[in-house]
């Protein structure tokens, strides 16, 4: 129980923090504000995210899931009430920054915690879930934020309050959950920016990255660009319909990650990045002849390279993580993968002004392709490596066997 009790509460997580995406067209309407300005909204989130990430991601390890885990739900809490009850952008900005620094200390802890609590005919399924849950919580908090937007009364309102009682509850489970880390002491150093990344896990990540770097740019361009591109380029002024793409990308990545559990990592994580090219260029294709379908039927195909390559590349990286460092571990896996879904966004946001949105979207596709075919051409040189010292081993042992 406890172990579906963490998996909720990391997919309730990330699932709060997609929320705000399809209310940034409303924002600017109600609160006239430039786009410039909700840009900045986007940054500041991502900022306070990846503070946290290298500040207190690895402090579970230390003093324990529990207790982070709840203190990262209830600043979750906190910043949907002031969603909730914002009237300007200093409110707003407030409010993003507590949930960039929620999500980033919760991330890491309660993924630890899944893989803790998890029974061991469930080792497997905790490493996947750490895959599945973060695209998984994106596409449902974009969705239901999209639908309550449009539909509910007061849209601004509503779905924080939802989503703020969703996570109470989890808070409240999380509180009645098993500790298994044993406390040791915490020092000032504690807290000093720093990337935790084991040395048994270090070659591994560095085959690795650049599927993580790619996938989340992907999910940085529909989280970013998707709602602007949807309004702007193709016409369609429905707040569901923004909210919807974001959900086919993130949704279908989610499912590809399930899909997967079952496949070899290294296969999926091929399979993914060949797909971050296809996407992108059938998005692209779309943009090309100003076709709301084609958008809309680009975004699956986008969203199957989001999931694969995340999942192959966390399930070939958790193989190898020692159970002492697991939360600094899924903390620098998310730092990495935040980044690049922030960083490209932002830049491409302040860009939109001066530039257009057409050029800049043309930009950013063609970063994620080319990040995605150096990680997919990095990935067969080490196939063919590894085939080369599996052949070479294979004809040293017939000899010695021969001797």
């Amino acid at each position: 129980m406890a172990f579906w009790i963490a998996s909720v509460t990391l997919f309730l997580l990330i699932a709060q923090s997609g929320v705000p995406s399809p209310l940034y067209p409303v924002y600017q309407h109600e609160l006239h504000l430039s786009p410039a300005a909700t840009t900045f909204i986007f940054s500041i989130y991502i900022c306070g995210l990846l503070l946290s990430l290298l500040t207190v991601g690895s402090l579970s390890d230390q003093i324990g899931r529990r207790p982070v885990a709840i203190a990262s739900a209830l600043l979750s809490v906190a910043s949907l009430l002031l969603f909730a009850d914002a009237s300007g952008l200093s409110l707003l900005l407030i409010a993003r920054a507590l949930q960039g620094l929620a999500v980033g200390a919760g991330m890491g802890a309660v993924g630890a915690a899944m893989i803790d609590l998890a029974p061991p005919h469930r080792a497997r399924l905790a490493a996947v879930l750490n895959g599945v849950l973060p695209p998984a919580g994106l596409a449902v908090g974009s969705l239901t934020s999209g639908f309550l937007v449009q539909d509910a009364p007061a849209p601004t309102v509503t779905v924080y309050l939802v989503f703020s009682v969703l996570i109470c509850t989890a808070a409240v489970l999380t509180a009645f959950t098993a500790e298994h880390r044993r406390r040791t002491p915490v020092t000032l150093g504690t807290f000093l920016p720093r990337l935790t990344l084991p040395a048994e896990t270090r070659r591994v990540f560095a085959a690795v990255v650049g599927c993580m770097i790619s996938s989340w740019a992907l999910a940085g361009l529909y989280l970013g660009l998707a709602p602007t591109i949807i309004a702007g380029t193709l016409g369609v002024s429905s707040h569901f319909a923004a909210g919807a793409a974001v959900a086919l990308v993130t949704g279908t990545g989610a499912l590809a990650g399930v899909v997967a559990r079952r496949h070899d990592a290294r296969a999926t994580m091929l399979t993914g990045a060949i797909a971050l090219i296809m996407g992108p260029l059938l998005t692209t294709a779309a943009l090309a002849t100003d076709s709301a379908w084609g958008f809309y039927a680009s975004a699956p195909v986008a969203g199957v390279g989001f999931g694969a390559a995340f999942q192959g590349a966390l399930r070939l990286l958790l193989t190898t993580a020692p159970e002492e460092s697991r939360a600094g571990l899924l903390s620098t896996v998310y730092l990495v993968s935040y980044t690049a879904l922030g960083v490209p966004a932002v830049i491409a946001g302040f860009l939109v002004p001066v530039i257009g949105l057409v050029h800049v979207t043309t930009a950013y596709i063609a970063f994620v392709i080319l990040i995605a075919v150096i990680a997919l051409a990095l990935q067969l040189f080490l196939s063919r490596v590894r085939a080369l010292e599996q052949t070479a081993d294979a004809a040293e042992a017939n000899t010695g066997s021969t001797v």
